[in-house]
């Protein structure tokens, strides 16, 4: 583990990350069958493909909060604000 303090966000781009890679697998077991010669996997796998994108908006979620908090906190220690030490 690191000994850095969790910031805004972070839990979000983590399990973003998270939801992104089972979509890929997902979508790598669902084309898989195609090129195999295989029969196709049922319309419920391909919707467990989706989750990609969900993760994806997840994460970018998480990256844009954490934006927000480093410029809230720039904003802060620019104006000198007793808040910010």
């Amino acid at each position: 583990m690191s000994s850095e303090t969790p910031r805004a966000g972070d839990l979000l781009v983590r399990i973003g990350a998270i939801v992104f890679l089972v979509g890929a697998v997902a979508t790598l077991a669902t084309v898989a069958p195609l090129f195999l010669g295989a029969d196709p996997l049922p319309p419920a796998a391909y919707f467990v493909c989706m989750l990609m994108g969900v993760g994806f908006l997840i994460a970018g979620a998480g990256v844009l909060q954490s934006i927000a908090a480093q410029r809230r906190q720039a904003r802060a220690s620019a104006t000198g604000s007793p808040a910010a030490r």
